[in-house]
């Protein structure tokens, strides 16, 4: 309730999607430092909404410097002035979005929601999508469009069966501990895998049919080098990982795991062990994917329906409450090797 006759505060469920590329994570960066997070902007348009007190964002997924979200979440609570009614979430969403002074933040939809709804502790599941692109033996092979999207490996193929093999030993409620790093605030290692993924993925559309491989090794200077160029070989792949909740770092640390297999280094019986030992500091676990190729694809809470299924650009309904179907999914959390965990969700 508002503190005058008449004002009531009203709690949103607000779904959000950004580049990590030029953030410090997602997670407000307070004080006279140069680095800032993706919540210093949310909180920054949120304070134009003339709220009576001020608006807090509490973000449902950490993600780390340089990870992406598709839709991440967070809950908010407007106090408008005494006589005035609840913004209607369209209204939030289109003021949020009016206020926002970064280019890479859009928020997708909003939904109102109980007083004790909680953006972190709500969520039934988190789905991870990690992008790798193939055939990079150099990194100006990668289109421009690609860059800081995906990571791009040198290898030609990946032995996609043996990646699969060595998923399914992840799945399940196991013991985690060999994949996360040190500082992870979490009280326990132990985590139920529900989904470990690996496709191939459609072709990128930055990719031009023309585009080929020069393969000039050898010619001499001035030398016709008409068809002197093989096809391209780029190709994408996906990697996608479901929980309620990650480790700090669990998704990054897998997905370098599984690519190690892919490339032949590991077989998947060693995934197996390496789950198995329990041990973050192993030869092997160390490995760490790049926070460039990872998104946050979509958070989900009971009773609301799966958003990320949808066209953000369609998703235009007005709930008021969980119970209304249709509601926006969220990707996962990630942070920058160099930093230590922040609190809330972790990858």
């Amino acid at each position: 309730m508002g503190s005058g006759s008449g004002s009531v505060r009203a709690r949103y469920l607000v779904y959000f999607q950004y580049l990590g590329t030029d953030f410090n994570g997602v997670a407000a960066v307070r004080g006279a430092q140069r680095a800032v997070g993706v919540q210093n902007y949310l909180e920054e348009a949120a304070e134009r909404l003339k709220s009576v007190v001020p608006v807090k964002v509490v973000i449902s997924s950490r993600t780390d410097a340089g990870v992406h979200a598709l839709s991440n979440a967070a809950h908010l609570d407007v106090q408008r002035r005494s006589g005035q009614p609840p913004f209607p979430p369209k209204v939030l969403t289109e003021a949020l979005n009016r206020h926002l002074r970064h280019p890479d933040i859009r928020v997708l939809q909003a939904f109102r929601v109980p007083s004790d709804f909680h953006a972190r502790y709500s969520a039934t599941s988190r789905t991870y999508l990690y992008r790798l692109a193939t055939g990079c033996t150099r990194p100006d092979q990668l289109p421009v469009f690609e860059r800081n999207r995906c990571w791009a490996l040198p290898a030609d193929h990946l032995e996609v069966a043996a990646m699969q093999e060595a998923a399914q030993h992840l799945l399940g409620t196991h013991d985690f501990s060999a994949f996360q790093s040190a500082g992870s605030p979490s009280t326990s290692p132990v985590r139920t895998l529900r989904r470990a993924s690996v496709s191939s993925h459609p072709a990128s559309p930055f990719v031009l049919p023309q585009e080929c491989r020069p393969d000039w090794a050898g010619l001499p200077y001035g030398a016709d080098i008409t068809g002197a160029c093989v096809p391209g070989r780029l190709q994408f792949w996906s990697l996608e990982f479901e929980s309620q909740s990650f480790l700090y770092r669990q998704v990054r640390r897998m997905t370098a795991i599984l690519v190690a297999v892919g490339l032949g280094a590991l077989t998947p019986t060693q995934v197996k062990m390496i789950l198995e030992s329990r041990d973050p500091l192993g030869r092997h676990q160390t490995r760490v994917a790049p926070a460039h190729g990872l998104f946050l694809k979509s958070v989900l809470y009971g009773g609301l329906g799966d958003f990320a299924a949808e066209s953000p650009a369609c998703a235009q309904q007005e709930s008021q409450g969980p119970g209304t179907r249709g509601a926006p999914g969220q990707p996962e959390d990630f942070r920058p090797e160099i930093s230590g965990p922040k609190a809330g969700g972790l990858e």
